[in-house]
């Protein structure tokens, strides 16, 4: 508790001595956001246990949105609490998570075209698969990174990002012991061809291992482009992405394509068709090379239906997916729903001891609605349910048989606490 108000007080006295500073500041805004999610899980992510309960609980993520400007200055951040309610004792003097920083980082305009950003900072690019801020999950995503961005014109970008982690301070190298990347480096292009954009995006991805008790970095690679289109009510987009190099001593060659048309049939009514295609390996396969897609750093809880079953913390180094989806969506005034349908199919041969079973997953439909209370009040609620086969037992485990639903209600509140402008 005392962390919470010791940074309440930090923000608002920087709020109160830039306000009173017309001189100082150029730009500054205070905002806040406070959600709370209910959720009933009953085969969310892996199907559900025979006869088992189902998982019901709030969480709720609170964050205070800090951002300045000033001539060649932009700064920005973001702290947060992520709990469950009822996960600390009513009298305790402490929180379980305390406050995080989601983002803290400082950004120098060098030129009207040229700047970098340095810090605690989303990286987010195109439809959020390869980077995104995983804005679902509470906690959301953010890296430790420099980020170069040149802007030549109003229809070309580059970006250059590079990271380098450790675990703390220290007087010699240490293993590094957050399960995650140890570093990376990537380019990424965005420009505009009358109706068609383009984006490329080169990524060089280090994660360390062991060899011989000694500290090592293999780099995969993962490079392809993205295209958009659109021309009046129809939006198309395609991306196709290849991943090669290295994790550990093990070579890796896996491969990616989505498509997807959008279009408007009315003022109300809109509809997408997708595709998707990501590389898996045999259950047989004995070779040792790494033949699944790995969507790294992106948004996944967006893609391959709502419930998490593909590539939400999981199914990594696994027989891939083919998914073909559809989408129906409404919007009037204050209210959107939308249905969509996910057909599921392994991309690599799925095996019971030496018997190949078929490809086929399942099918999984989501629902949601939401409406717009006010400018900085949302109400959201979804239900999904998996209709699976044996297949999606073999790689789950659990009753294909059981309800295997999920339901979500969700309030976002999103004031606007002070702004200089």
């Amino acid at each position: 508790m005392q962390n919470i108000k010791s940074t309440l007080q930090l923000f608002f006295t920087i709020t109160l001595l830039i306000s009173t500073s017309s001189a100082f500041a150029q730009e500054f805004d205070l905002s806040a956001e406070l959600r709370p999610r209910f959720e009933s899980r009953n085969g969310f992510s892996k199907l559900a246990v025979t006869n088992a309960d189902a998982a019901n609980f709030i969480s709720q993520r609170s964050r205070l949105n800090f951002n300045f400007k000033q001539e060649k200055l932009k700064m920005g951040i973001a702290v947060q609490n992520v709990r469950v309610w009822g996960d600390v004792n009513t009298l305790s003097s402490t929180d379980k998570n305390g406050i995080a920083l989601h983002e803290a980082w400082g950004e120098t305009l060098l030129t009207d075209q040229f700047s970098v950003k340095l810090g605690r900072q989303e990286i987010v690019y195109d439809d959020h698969r390869i980077f995104g801020n995983v804005g679902w999950a509470q906690q959301a995503r953010s890296h430790d990174a420099l980020v170069a961005k040149y802007i030549s014109n109003a229809k070309n970008r580059f970006d250059f990002g590079v990271a380098y982690n450790a675990n703390t301070e220290t007087l010699a190298r240490e293993t590094y012991a957050v399960n995650q990347y140890k570093s990376f480096q990537y380019v990424w292009y965005n420009g505009q061809i009358e109706k068609v954009g383009i984006s490329l995006l080169l990524l060089n991805n280090g994660m360390e291992y062991l060899e011989l008790g000694k500290q090592e970095i293999a780099y995969s690679q993962t490079f392809g482009p993205r295209f958009t289109y659109k021309k009046g009510n129809l939006s198309l987009d395609a991306a196709a992405y290849l991943q090669s190099g290295k994790i550990a001593l093990n070579d890796v060659s896996a491969s990616y394509f989505t498509a997807n048309a959008n279009y408007k049939f009315s003022e109300n009514f809109s509809g997408l068709a997708g595709f998707e295609y990501l590389s898996g390996k045999d259950m047989n396969d004995s070779d040792t090379k790494i033949k699944s897609f790995n969507p790294l750093y992106g948004t996944n809880h967006k893609f391959n239906g709502w419930m998490d079953y593909f590539y939400v913390g999981n199914h990594a180094n696994s027989v891939g997916l083919t998914d073909l989806y559809f989408t129906l969506n409404y919007q009037k005034e204050k209210f959107t729903a939308n249905v969509t349908p996910h057909f599921f199919k392994s991309s690599g041969d799925i095996y019971a001891g030496i018997i190949q079973k078929s490809a086929n997953l399942g099918t999984e439909i989501d629902l949601s609605i939401g409406y717009k209370v006010a400018n900085n009040i949302n109400f959201n609620a979804g239900f999904s349910k998996m209709y699976a086969t044996n297949s999606m037992e073999i790689l789950k485990g659990g009753d294909k048989d059981e309800a295997n639903t999920w339901s979500w209600l969700m309030v976002t509140f999103s004031p606007k606490l002070f702004n200089s402008k």
